[in-house]
């Protein structure tokens, strides 16, 4: 029964998001590498029925602005400031920005630092009281709880990782290498790359405190790597991307108790692949049947069918980015589109994507953009 829900469900979404994408258009922002002139948080917008991109400019500056996330207020921005040190202290920053509607620029609100050096990724908890930011070099995981004005507060919470892997360039310390939070924003769970763990926490947004759940983490395969992590729409299942052996582990989520269970790792690779690769992103198709990965090296997207009943991937083959090294790709809200940010060839290529089978076609636009790192999407007209 619940299985027959999630698909009816599924299919509804799919109707809605035919509808809505000949209707609108997204404001996308691309966090970014890169000192002056090129340091920032750029944007541009993407049209639903035709597949354009305008153009992209600098909305925002802040240096190494690498990861980016969207208040659900759709007001706010935030931006991790991705250093080793800030403000004196071994810690790199996130800055907040304020909106502006019409032309989607950024203003800057203020910044704080992150709790740990590094920090590579940052999301905001459903409710809009809080940023976690996950520090790389730190090896932490931290929160900052959001004022009145939008702006950042000093961190409420701070947990630091410890441990190490069997890789030894790779893994000799704690890596935290992404957060994310479950859609009762009730748990966080924090893919450490250093110890091939996802550390899972109790979440109090109220309070921004970050405790200890039990079990504390699911362990994935040695070497492995986790980077980052998604959940499905229904919120049964979750995929970890695994940068160091470029696999993509898929579990079972009990959300009552915040634990994962690991049902199946699979490779994001052809069988017939030699050389050295890395794997960067794994997204969820907002309908549930596809799960995509990025692969470094091989500079592709994996696709992968999904089982609804459990949720175990069916690998259904590659397409290229059409540039070097994907650091991030990102599907649109209405899964007409994906957008892969060729870190290494300076470009952002844009993809439809196929609904009833999930495969990419390239539009044939490629937009110029100094080392993309992140996409992300706000929903404007038509919404």
């Amino acid at each position: 029964m619940k299985t027959t829900l999630a698909l009816a469900v599924a299919w509804l979404f799919a109707c809605a998001s035919t509808t809505r994408a000949a209707e609108g258009r997204e404001r996308v922002y691309f966090g970014t590498y890169g000192q002056a002139p090129n340091e920032g948080v750029f944007v541009a917008d993407l049209d639903l029925a035709t597949g354009l991109v305008t153009e992209p400019h600098l909305a925002g500056r802040a240096v190494n602005a690498s990861f980016v996330a969207l208040h659900p207020d759709h007001r706010h921005l935030y931006a991790v400031a991705e250093v080793s040190s800030r403000g004196g202290r071994r810690s790199g920053g996130v800055v907040a920005f304020s909106i502006v509607p019409e032309t989607g620029m950024l203003r800057p609100i203020n910044e704080q630092i992150s709790g740990g050096a590094g920090p590579c990724h940052l999301v905001v908890d459903k409710g809009g009281k809080n940023v976690l930011v996950a520090n790389y070099e730190g090896g932490s995981v931290c929160v900052l709880p959001i004022d009145e004005r939008g702006g950042l507060r000093p961190a409420s919470s701070v947990i630091l990782h410890h441990g190490k892997g069997v890789n030894r360039e790779r893994q000799e310390a704690p890596h935290a290498h992404s957060v994310n939070l479950d859609a009762a924003n009730h748990f966080a769970f924090v893919a450490d790359l250093g110890v091939d763990k996802i550390f899972v926490y109790r979440f109090d947004p109220k309070a921004g405190k970050l405790t200890p759940n039990q079990p504390t983490a699911v362990t994935v395969t040695p070497g492995a790597g986790p980077r980052h992590f998604a959940f499905d729409a229904t919120g049964r299942f979750a995929y970890a991307i695994d940068e160091l052996d470029s696999t993509i582990t898929a579990f079972w989520y009990d959300a009552e108790n915040g634990t994962l269970s690991r049902i199946q790792v699979v490779s994001t690779l052809p069988k017939d692949f030699r050389g050295v690769n890395t794997a960067s992103e794994v997204v969820v198709h907002p309908s549930g049947k596809f799960v995509y990965g990025a692969n470094r090296g091989h500079d592709s997207v994996a696709l992968f069918s999904v089982d609804p009943a459990s949720g175990k991937l069916n690998p259904e083959g590659h397409e290229p980015t059409q540039g070097k090294t994907p650091r991030n790709i990102a599907v649109d809200p209405t899964g007409a589109y994906l957008l892969a940010a060729n870190q290494d060839s300076n470009s952002v290529v844009v993809f439809r994507i196929d609904a009833a089978n999930g495969r990419l076609r390239p539009t044939g636009q490629k937009l110029r953009i100094h080392e993309p790192v992140c996409v992300r999407y706000l929903m404007l007209g038509g919404s």
